[in-house]
C-alpha cells in the first residue's frame, strides 16, 4: 500500500510541486550523494568532473534556487505557499541531506542580497545569481570558528564569546583578519560569502555585524575541504582572512546598525534549526522507506521478513517516529512562515533536536531490519545512519541549542 499523506487542504498546485521535487529528489540527488558519499579523497566530490556540479545544475534548471527570491528578480518569495516552502524541503533531506544543506547554503548570500537591492554591487549579485542556470555562483554562511560556535548561543555581550574574525573600518574598506573554521558548509567551494564578523569586540555576540561579500577579494583564501563520517558530499572547509579589504558598501550591518544584532538570537535559532528540522524529517522518511521495501523483499525462514512480527513492531515504531517528526516540523514550520517577523526559536530547536535525533534512530532502526546488509555500502542505508547522527552536531550541538532555546520559554 502507498504511504498515505492525510495533510489536508494541500492544493493540486503544491501538490505537484511536490511529486516534482520528489523526483528530483530520488532521480538526481539520491545517485549524486551515494556516488560522492563513495569518493575517499572530499577533494575529489569537488573536482571539476565531479557529478555534483550535475546536482547544482540540475537545481538551478529547475529554477528551485529562486524560491525564496522576490517576484521582481523572478522569484516566487512573496507568492510561495508555506506548505509548498516545507514539502521542497523535506523533499530535499529525503534525497540527499548533505546535499541539501549544500544547495540550500548556497542561495543564501544571495536572498540576502537581493534585500539590499539599493545597494548597486548586492543588486547586481542578485541579478547574476538569478540567471545562473549553470550553478557557477555558490553561497556560504561564513560564521563558526575554530575558538566558537555553540558558545555563541550562550554568549551575549560576554567579549569573551565575541567573534575571532574581527574587522576594522579604514576609510571606505573594512580590514578583517581571523579564521572561519573547518565547518564552514560549501566553505571550499564557495564564490560569496555571509559573513559574520566582529565589529565592536568589548560587546561580544552584540558587538558583530554581517556583510554579504565576493570571496576572490584580496587576502581571502581557503583550505582543504574537510574529511568526514557523514554528509560527504556537502563541501566543508575553512576560509581565512589575513588583511583582507571588504569595502563599506558589502558590511549591510555595520557599527551604525549593530543593534541590530541585540536581540536577533532566536530569529537566528529559528531560520537555521528550522531549516534543519524540516530536511531531517526528509531523511527519517527515506530510511523508514527502504526498511518497508527491503522487509518486504528479504526472503528469511520462507517468507519475507515483514511477516515476522519483531519486524513489524520496529517499523511501526519508525513509522510513529517519522509521523511526530513530519507532523512537528510542518506546524513549526508553518507558524514561523506566517510570523517572519517574530518566529518561534524555542519550537524551531525543539523540531531540529527531535528531527535529527528521530532520523538517527529511524536510520538504527532499519539498519537493523536490514542486518548484516545494512552494514554493506552496497545499501543506503549505512549511509543514511552516518548522516542523520551527523545531524545532531551540525548547525549547533543539540543540548547547547537546547540550553538557548529554554530560556525564551521564561
Amino acid at each position: 500500500m502507498p504511504y498515505r499523506e492525510i495533510d489536508l487542504n494541500v492544493s493540486k498546485e503544491v501538490l505537484a510541486m511536490q511529486k516534482e521535487a520528489h523526483e528530483f529528489a530520488k532521480k538526481v540527488m539520491r545517485p549524486v550523494g551515494v556516488e560522492l558519499d563513495k569518493m575517499p579523497d572530499p577533494a575529489e566530490v569537488i573536482a571539476k568532473d565531479s557529478v555534483l556540479w550535475d546536482a547544482f545544475k540540475a537545481y538551478r534548471e529547475m529554477d528551485l534556487h529562486m524560491l525564496q527570491m522576490p517576484k521582481a528578480l523572478g522569484g516566487m518569495a512573496e507568492d510561495l505557499d508555506p506548505m509548498a516552502a516545507y514539502l521542497m524541503g523535506e523533499e530535499m533531506g529525503y534525497g540527499d541531506v548533505g546535499l541539501a544543506v549544500s544547495l540550500g547554503v548556497s542561495n543564501m548570500p544571495f536572498n540576502f542580497a537581493a534585500l539590499f537591492q539599493h545597494v548597486p554591487e548586492l543588486n547586481q549579485m542578485a541579478h547574476d545569481y538569478c540567471e545562473d542556470k549553470e550553478g557557477q555562483m555558490i553561497g556560504c554562511w561564513a560564521i563558526t570558528e575554530p575558538d566558537h560556535g555553540g558558545d555563541w548561543s550562550l554568549g551575549g555581550e560576554d567579549p569573551k564569546c565575541g567573534p575571532s574574525v574581527v574587522g576594522v573600518l579604514k576609510g571606505d574598506e573594512y580590514i578583517v583578519n581571523g579564521e572561519k573554521s573547518a565547518w564552514v558548509s560549501n566553505g571550499t567551494i564557495a564564490t560569496h560569502a555571509v559573513l559574520h564578523v566582529g565589529l565592536v569586540p568589548e560587546k561580544g555576540m552584540a558587538g558583530s555585524g554581517l556583510a554579504i561579500i565576493p570571496l576572490d577579494l584580496p587576502g581571502i583564501t581557503k583550505d582543504k575541504p574537510l574529511d568526514k563520517m557523514g554528509q560527504r558530499p556537502l563541501n566543508q572547509g575553512s576560509i581565512i582572512f589575513q588583511d583582507a579589504r571588504i569595502p563599506k558598501q558589502y558590511m549591510v550591518i555595520g557599527e551604525e546598525a549593530i543593534e541590530f544584532m541585540v536581540g536577533m538570537g532566536e530569529t537566528i535559532l529559528a531560520g537555521a534549526n528550522g531549516g534543519m528540522a524540516v530536511i531531517y524529517a526528509g531523511l527519517a522518511k527515506a530510511a523508514f522507506d527502504e526498511a518497508f521495501r527491503y522487509s518486504q523483499e528479504r526472503i528469511q525462514g520462507g517468507v519475507p521478513i515483514f511477516e515476522h512480527q519483531n519486524v513489524k513492531l520496529k517499523l511501526f515504531k519508525m513509522f510513529t517516529m517519522v509521523e511526530a517528526v513530519r507532523a512537528n516540523s510542518r506546524r513549526m514550520a508553518l507558524y514561523n512562515a506566517a510570523n517572519s517577523d517574530a518566529p518561534s526559536g524555542t519550537h524551531a530547536v525543539a523540531a531540529k533536536c527531535l528531527a535529527t535525533e528521530m532520523a538517527t534512530f529511524v536510520a538504527s532502526e532499519a539498519m537493523q531490519i536490514f542486518g548484516g546488509y545494512g552494514l554493506a555500502r552496497e545499501y543506503p542505508i549505512e549511509k543514511m545512519y552516518r548522516d542523520a547522527r551527523a545531524g545532531m552536531i551540525e548547525d549547533g550541538v543539540n543540548e547547547t541549542l537546547s540550553l538557548a532555546a529554554v530560556d525564551f520559554l521564561v
